[in-house]
């Protein structure tokens, strides 16, 4: 380091790789010194924690976008594995950092880690700056009248409102000048997220583009296009009027505060009527929501929040949940969901909602299972979103869908996928099966079978479970706890 040149602050980064509205690097790069960023792969989170397979293709083609951007405003992205708790304090001592900052996390075991590092950073006398760059609000910050946390989210996204509008969007860092003779990187390559032979991930490479810029022609191509439609077509799988922005927000590639202003300023200007923007502000607080209930109820990360569902008689999973992972329980719609996972990293929040209905209440298996699998494959997968959202169609979370409402494959297939093309396109097999019988091809007879290609039990398999037989079973099962 020249002598003139002032002490860096070293941005920490996490679920924030955006150069854009980012609180804890616009603080930094304003400061007017060097700055230099760093990202820790954290290999000391809970087993079950680490990221899975479709989140480490995300991550890896996410930080080699951040790291061009980085470079092109002069500034330099340091990668590093391990554990934080060591590798933070390491980074900023062999830097001569003056201060670390950071966007908050919520999580009790990131919040554990954070404090760590502070203490340790503190120990090194190195300021320690940390900032609100996630949500739209923190958890305790939209509370009940008492001051307690809401488990309900219709009166939280009321009284999220009631706030007004969340603070406006930093400018975008396009000047952070790297230090001299920083700390060494890892090369990204030497981290092995992407997959080896097979490229399972083939799949993901032509519907997503990770990184900031993918992030923002993502929402700027949905503000244009479906957001007008949003509510009256976002259950509809066939045309998958969803915004996609679930993997960005996640990756904070893009901030929630500004897809919040971004929906604000096309709804005031008439692009976009109000029922529809409400519709989908509402999805992005469900997030906010999320993220406070597990800040309160940390076990939900480990248990039930019911504590009932801990004596529930699930079955030990089987052929039945194999099969349900690879899409081939005979119900179309189920499916045609569980094969657009495995190809794409994704599926629609629709089609989520039919297929961990059918696991839990058909299969009678563990929710902990779809969990678990949905963590492997989504590009998308959030701790707090996919343990809220997995408790709440299972019965046992916060404001949770009853136990006893049980989604009907067949008739939600019809419903959502009307005319089949959401099943024709993922379970190509059925794809010359007339409207009438495609979600429900058991009921056809030989000749439609016939001309459509299709043997039952060969081509495509007859169902796994008789659905009316295991809803009984699930509700009695239910009631036995209850």
């Amino acid at each position: 380091m020249a002598d003139s040149e002032p002490a860096p602050i070293l941005v920490w980064l996490r679920e924030d790789l955006r150069l854009a509205d980012n609180p804890a690097l616009r603080a930094a790069a304003d400061a007017g010194a060097p700055v230099l960023l760093l990202y820790v792969l954290d290999e000391a989170v809970p087993d079950r924690l680490r990221m899975g397979g479709a989140q480490r293709w995300w991550l890896h083609h996410s930080l080699e976008a951040l790291g061009a951007d980085v470079a092109r405003a002069g500034g330099a992205l340091v990668l590093r594995r391990g554990d934080p708790r060591v590798i933070v304090p390491g980074v900023a001592e062999a830097a001569g950092a003056s201060a670390v900052h950071w966007n908050r996390r919520y999580l009790s075991f990131q919040r554990e880690a954070d404090d760590d590092v502070a203490e340790a950073l503190a120990g090194q006398d190195i300021e320690v700056a940390t900032f609100a760059g996630s949500l739209l609000y923190e958890p305790g910050e939209v509370t009940t009248g008492s001051g307690g946390t809401y488990k309900v989210f219709s009166p939280y996204y009321k009284a999220l409102k009631a706030k007004g509008e969340p603070r406006a969007p930093l400018p975008r860092v396009t000047k952070a000048t790297a230090p001299e003779g920083g700390p060494d990187s890892d090369e990204l390559a030497s981290w092995n997220l992407l997959p080896a032979k097979p490229n399972w991930a083939e799949g993901f490479e032509p519907v997503w583009t990770p990184g900031e810029r993918g992030a923002q022609a993502r929402l700027r191509d949905w503000l244009g296009t479906n957001a007008a439609r949003y509510a009256n077509e976002r259950n509809r799988a066939d045309l998958d009027t969803t915004s996609r922005l679930s993997p960005h927000l996640h990756f904070g590639e893009v901030s929630p505060v500004t897809v919040w202003h971004e929906v604000k300023a096309r709804l005031a200007d008439g692009t976009i009527p109000d029922d529809h923007a409400d519709g989908f502000l509402s999805e992005v607080a469900w997030r906010d929501f999320s993220y406070a209930v597990l800040a309160e109820f940390p076990q939900m990360l480990e248990r039930p929040y019911d504590e009932r569902f801990a004596a529930f008689a699930y079955e030990a999973p089987g052929e039945e949940v194999e099969a349900w992972r690879r899409g081939r329980t005979g119900y179309p719609i189920v499916d045609a969901g569980m094969r657009q996972l495995w190809q794409t990293g994704f599926m629609h929040n629709r089609v989520r909602m039919i297929t961990a209905s059918f696991l839990v209440k058909d299969l009678l298996a563990d929710p902990e299972i779809g969990i678990d699998w949905f963590w492997d494959t989504l590009v998308c997968a959030d701790a707090a979103n996919n343990t809220a959202s997995w408790q709440w169609i299972a019965g046992t979370g916060v404001d949770a869908s009853p136990y006893f409402r049980v989604f009907n494959p067949t008739g939600q297939g019809k419903k959502f996928d009307p005319e089949g093309d959401y099943v024709r396109r993922w379970v190509p097999e059925l794809a010359k099966l007339p409207k009438r019988y495609v979600h429900e091809p058991w009921t056809a007879p030989e000749k439609a079978l016939a001309e459509a290609g299709v043997t039952l039990g060969e081509d495509y398999p007859a169902p796994i479970v008789d659905h009316a037989e295991r809803r009984d079973e699930a509700l009695a099962r239910y009631r036995a706890i209850k």
